[in-house]
């Protein structure tokens, strides 16, 4: 069990729903600093929704979700552009900005809301494209991209802002097969580097080889989790092990 002290995010009895259907049922979660937590689970289990609540783009209708013990990322009165610049997102859409060439969409924000001259957020994210094998494609414009490049820009965009924790959604279930293994790779080397990860997925031979602990979400709980060689050879529950024997085949 991660030790208080080394808890980068905590979830506790987090209850969100829409059009009065709850999607997060008292989900309790709890990320350790340089873990990589994979959320698996059927769709509409509540990753997603988790994942939004987890960065501020949903509000919760009760229970806390605190960063580094001291940000209640859910407190009404929180500051969301402080709890964005520590804690970074990725969807399954890139989200770049067409009108706006690859170098111009990654340092936008470190200009504008940390305030970073254009020198050195030019140079940052130079030196991040590189570190992605994209170097060459600074000047480009993102329909120019292929979709596995337009996701690695999304990434070294969130990068860009020195994020403590990041959030993947599903950031290869919009891709060509092809293209999934590269922006899989981007996700190992942030992980080898010690960067704090929380991730839905429907990889799962990833989850099993990332993974310090996978988290299954059933009807907005987290019904069962443990480290991936358990989780996935001797799952508990029989609503872990009907979910899995249907996606490992």
């Amino acid at each position: 069990m991660t030790e208080p002290s080394d808890t980068l995010l905590e979830a506790t009895g987090v209850w969100k729903s829409f059009d009065d259907h709850p999607v997060l049922r008292g989900l309790d979660l709890h990320v350790g600093r340089h873990q990589a937590i994979v959320l698996i689970g059927a769709s509409g289990s509540g990753k997603s929704t988790l994942l939004r609540c987890v960065n501020g783009l949903e509000s919760v209708d009760a229970g806390r979700i605190v960063l580094d013990g001291t940000v209640e990322v859910t407190d009404p009165g929180i500051d969301l552009d402080k709890v964005r610049r520590r804690v970074g997102i990725v969807f399954q859409s890139y989200n770049l900005f067409p009108h706006m060439t690859v170098i111009d969409n990654v340092t936008l924000a470190p200009r504008k809301v940390v305030g970073v001259s254009a020198g050195q957020a030019r140079a940052e994210a130079r030196a991040l494209l590189a570190r992605f094998g994209l170097e060459n494609k600074a000047d480009e414009y993102p329909d120019r991209l292929s979709g596995g490049q337009a996701q690695r820009v999304a990434i070294v965009r969130a990068l860009a802002m020195q994020p403590e924790l990041m959030l993947f959604d599903e950031i290869t279930s919009a891709l060509d097969p092809l293209l999934v293994g590269e922006v899989l790779d981007a996700v190992r080397d942030l992980k080898s580097g010690g960067l704090t990860i929380l991730m839905a997925t429907h990889e799962m031979g990833f989850a099993r080889e990332v993974a310090d602990r996978v988290c299954f979400l059933h009807e907005g709980m987290v019904l069962e989790q443990g480290p991936p060689d358990e989780m996935f050879s001797h799952p508990r529950e029989p609503q872990t092990q009907d979910f899995l024997a249907r996606v490992l085949v």
